[in-house]
């Protein structure tokens, strides 16, 4: 039997600031896969991004993300959606004024954990998922590029999310690190969450493949 897409679109029309960027958009994606948006800037794809985490509004055409319709959904319930996504952006948005648990700890009580000794475990798994348990009392500005986009990587894993958006996450980042990051996001996707990256990066796409969808012309292809 196969499984519900876990996102999708259906004549979707994308706005940023009530100009019209991404038109009929039509598109699912199912659990596990690894998908690339890519697409000349201005093309859409953080347009597109936004919408997945509602950050912008659903104003025509229908958007289903992780079992929330995006086009009717409440503020309250926001927090529910969000805790079902991770998202990693390419400039990292770490707090820099506290290290590495204090960044981590505050996005877990933020989302409403409580129990510290959990706290305490949910950090350290996730650090070593992305292999930094070492750096847990680091401050970000002690830390590299990759070093912190890892770090991004894992505060975008502390929920569990059932989807990663990951916004050009090699953008700032040397070729060797981005193979890094890569193999990080790789290897998420292979334990059943769905990965969806824009980059401009096409030599990523050649060594790691997966699917890709364009943003052109104002829609996708």
């Amino acid at each position: 039997m196969e499984s519900q897409p876990i996102i999708t679109l259906s004549n979707l029309e994308v706005f940023q600031k009530n100009k019209l960027v991404l038109t009929n958009v039509n598109l699912d994606i199912s659990q596990g896969e690894f998908i690339y948006m890519i697409g000349k800037t201005g093309s859409g794809k953080s347009s597109l991004m936004q919408i997945l985490y509602a950050d912008l509004p659903v104003e025509k055409g229908e958007a289903l993300v992780c079992g929330f319709e995006l086009k009717s959904i409440r503020r309250k319930k926001l927090p529910h959606l969000r805790r079902k996504l991770g998202i990693v952006f390419q400039d990292f948005q770490l707090l820099d004024d506290r290290n590495v648990k204090k960044n981590l700890e505050f996005v877990l009580k933020a989302t409403g954990w409580r129990d510290k000794q959990q706290i305490e475990n949910r950090i350290l798994h996730v650090l070593d998922e992305v292999e930094l348990i070492d750096k847990l009392n680091v401050m970000p500005h002690q830390l590299s590029g990759g070093e912190q986009q890892r770090i991004a990587i894992a505060r975008a894993l502390l929920n569990e999310p059932d989807v990663v958006l990951a916004d050009e996450p090699t953008g700032n980042l040397d070729p060797e690190t981005s193979n890094g990051i890569m193999k990080i996001l790789f290897r998420i996707s292979e334990l059943g969450k769905t990965v969806i990256m824009a980059t401009h990066n096409y030599n990523l796409i050649h060594k790691f493949p997966g699917r890709v969808i364009k943003c052109e012309e104002g829609t996708l292809k």
